[in-house]
């Protein structure tokens, strides 16, 4: 088996994430000294942000800018939760390409969907689980009890043990269940359509229960559900809300946005907004991410801090635009969720790359590498099975091909 990343010209910022270099000796009373002034200095030093933390995947933001139709959508497939709860479990499909909204969108849905249900005496709990990370059924049901506050332990139960006690919990509580289950094309992919089946007819079998357990599925694309029968294909995607590639004039507004919030006044004119937009948007030949937009402005920022600017340029952007492209913002996203021994796989492929300068490596030279790693960190090195799985998993993901 050939391995290759799935960009080999971004191999040095995945290595930024995956190496890990020692300090050799400990630092003298002189070098502290040094390094203190250095620190001291970089924190007095002024800088065009703000609110940096504005910029940063995680954040979401106060409103949902040419996402208000999606928003509208979901609140009319799921109305039936706040009308007539527990009469139906109602399952909806989010889908569009990375970075056009779904999961903030989702999240903030969620969140407010929660909130309303409050105010009208109704206890509806919002589990949000990203599939990169929980790939399993026995982990995902693990997450959903504990986000849930489902009092249980894990340990020696089986998932359709877990998964009953979660539904026997709610129901005593009275309580329903929102579930979102991010990268959900990784979860069927992972776990098998068994999995989906059990998780989504879960009241086939007992139609007198009342209907506490709710998803919404959030997909890159409809074909993720290929592995499943036609029966429950349909049974799931009954309501879709699909999310389009961004355009230049709905980037501009979503980035103006987040430099109000991020920047100082005065500081990126929208004559840097606009370009931007113009790089990213769907209608301009751009990929329409709005995740790679605001990195963009993430970095141009930090590049105009570099250098002691008080504004940050077109120029910075284009310094910026050499660290972002969509490939590389969806392979930083998912090192996030890669178990130890699947870093050090990736260690050791990146190792390999490096040394021999080939735009390939062999399976076997990866796994010899990766052996050599495990006694370094003295870690017990898994079964050629095992690490066959983890570049199978990488590869499911979009970091090696």
């Amino acid at each position: 088996m050939l391995v290759v990343l799935h960009s080999i010209s971004w191999m040095k910022v995945l290595v930024t994430h995956v190496e890990y270099i020692p300090l050799r000796d400990p630092l003298s009373g002189a070098s502290l000294e040094s390094a203190r002034r250095i620190m001291e200095e970089a924190f007095i030093k002024p800088s065009v942000f703000r609110r940096k933390e504005a910029l940063y995947p995680e954040y979401v933001p106060p409103s949902l800018p040419h996402r208000e139709n999606q928003l509208r959508r979901l609140a009319e497939i799921f109305k039936p939760l706040i009308v007539n709860p527990g009469e139906a479990s109602i399952k909806a499909v989010v889908v569009g390409g990375v970075g056009t909204g779904k999961t903030v969108t989702t999240r903030v849905f969620g969140t407010e969907l929660r909130s309303i249900a409050r105010r009208r005496g109704i206890d509806v709990r919002y589990v949000h689980i990203n599939c990169h990370r929980d790939r399993t059924l026995y982990e995902v049901v693990s997450e959903i009890a504990r986000q849930a506050d489902v009092p249980i332990s894990q340990r020696g139960f089986s998932p359709h043990e877990i998964f009953g006690y979660v539904h026997q919990y709610i129901d005593r509580q009275r309580s329903f269940l929102l579930i979102a289950l991010d990268e959900f094309d990784y979860f069927v992919d992972a776990a098998g359509s068994d999995a989906v089946y059990f998780l989504m007819r879960v009241y086939d079998e007992h139609p007198e229960l009342t209907k506490r357990i709710n998803y919404i599925l959030i997909m890159r694309s409809l074909s993720g559900l290929s592995k499943v029968d036609s029966a429950t294909y349909s049974y799931v995607t009954r309501y879709i809300v699909s999310f389009e590639p961004y355009r230049s004039r709905e980037l501009r507004d979503i980035l103006r946005q987040r430099r109000d919030e991020a920047f100082h006044p005065g500081t990126v004119g929208d004559d840097v907004i606009g370009y931007i937009a113009d790089l990213e948007g769907s209608d301009k030949g751009g990929s329409g991410n709005a995740r790679a937009a605001i990195e963009t402005l993430l970095l141009a920022g930090e590049a105009a801090d570099s250098e002691g600017s008080q504004v940050v340029s077109v120029e910075h952007v284009r310094r910026a635009r050499g660290y972002v492209a969509p490939d590389v913002v969806t392979i930083s996203d998912s090192l996030q969720y890669l178990s130890l021994h699947e870093l050090l796989v990736l260690k050791a492929l990146i190792r390999n790359l490096r040394r021999s300068q080939a735009p390939y490596v062999t399976m076997g030279s990866v796994e010899n590498e990766y052996r050599d790693i495990c006694r370094l960190y003295d870690e017990k090195p898994r079964r050629h099975t095992q690490l066959y799985e983890y570049v199978v998993n990488m590869r499911r993901m979009g970091i090696v091909e």
